[in-house]
This record gives C-alpha cells, sequence and structure tokens, in this order.
C-alpha cells in the first residue's frame, strides 16, 4: 500500500473543504491528533506502522467538510456521520479501505450497530470499531481535542467524564485504551496552540 505524504493529504483537504476557515479548524485538528498519536507511539508504540499512524490522523476528520452548508455553518445534528462521509471521499479518490477505515471507524471509543439502533444514530446499522493497533491508536488520540468553537484540548480525566453518557461499555473501553497508550502529555501542545485544556 502507498501510504499519502502529508502535502498529498493537505492538498485533499484544500479540495474538500468549503471555506479557509473550515480547512484551518479541520486541518489543524488533525496535525493536533497526529502530534498527540505521535507522542504516544514514541512511548508505547513499539511495533505499530508509524506512517500509517501518522496518514490515519491526518485524514480521519476529512467527511467534516461535507457537514457545512454554503453559508459555512456545520452541521451538527448530523456530526456523527462523519465519519463514514470522509470513507465515502477516500473511496472516491481511490484509497484503500486500510486508509479509509481511519475516517469511519474512529468515532467516540466505538459505535456499534447496537449504539445505532438504541440511539437512533442516522448511519448505516453496522459497527465502526477501531480494530488495528494503528486505528485504536487515531481513535484515541482524537479524544484529546476538540474542534469546538474555540477549540480545545481535552483531558483524560475530563473525556472519561463526557463518555460517561454513553454507557459504562464505553467507560470501561475508554479505561481500557488509557491503560493500554497511557496519557498524552498536553501542555508542550496547549503553548504550541494556544487552545485551552479542559
Amino acid at each position: 500500500m502507498v501510504i499519502p505524504t502529508d502535502a498529498e493529504i493537505r492538498a485533499l483537504h484544500e479540495r474538500y473543504a468549503p471555506t479557509p476557515e473550515a480547512l484551518a479548524l479541520v486541518h489543524t485538528h488533525c496535525e493536533i491528533v497526529c502530534a498527540i498519536a505521535e507522542q504516544l507511539l514514541d512511548r508505547y508504540g513499539h511495533d505499530l506502522d508509524r506512517d500509517l499512524v501518522r496518514a490515519g490522523c491526518l485524514l480521519h476528520d476529512l467527511g467534516v467538510y461535507r457537514l457545512y452548508d454554503a453559508s459555512g455553518r456545520l452541521d451538527h445534528r448530523n456530526y456523527v456521520s462523519h465519519g463514514l462521509l470522509g470513507q465515502e471521499i477516500l473511496t472516491s479518490e481511490g484509497f484503500p479501505e486500510e486508509l479509509s477505515r481511519f475516517c469511519s471507524h474512529h468515532t467516540g471509543v466505538g459505535i456499534t450497530r447496537e449504539d445505532i439502533r438504541v440511539q437512533g444514530l442516522p448511519l448505516p446499522e453496522g459497527d465502526y470499531v477501531a480494530e488495528s493497533a494503528e486505528e485504536q491508536l487515531v481513535m484515541y488520540a482524537d479524544k484529546f481535542h476538540s474542534k469546538k468553537n474555540p477549540p480545545v484540548f481535552v483531558s483524560a480525566d475530563t473525556y472519561a467524564v463526557s463518555v460517561s453518557r454513553f454507557g459504562e461499555d464505553k467507560v470501561t473501553r475508554f479505561k481500557e485504551l488509557r491503560r493500554h497508550f497511557g496519557d498524552p502529555d498536553l501542555a508542550s501542545l496547549v503553548d504550541t496552540y494556544g487552545h485551552a485544556l479542559i
């Protein structure tokens, strides 16, 4: 599999972003998630494919661009579908499933067909759960930064509390990921990007 370069991924973002503001928000978030994942890789990622993790981080939120309307407003109600929208983009661009899965399998700590039924989510019924170690790391790193307005870094403890609204199984899953990958050091990233830590 040929893994796209950072420049090729940036060009994809530029092609699909509806506005410069959307590009800045989404691409910067992807870069931050990448920095978090690489930090964790340096500590715990002995046998993971670093290039695949990097590409997965930089691509994972591409589908967010499809949720902007013509006036630049984001459709928050259907936000949960951004992963599948990103997978559709990458598939249409000829990327292999191994890369497109980073889009569709990073939301929350995984979305199951049971979640879709119980919560009435606007998704085709299926399991969208990170499986490979690389997918799990990208999904986990994504939990530590939010694109809300203004963007913020999210501590592990804060995320652990917020995920509890989706059920005890999600709390358990996040604890497992945290035990496996550890907590990132967000302080230097807070200084670099100027986003608050909550």
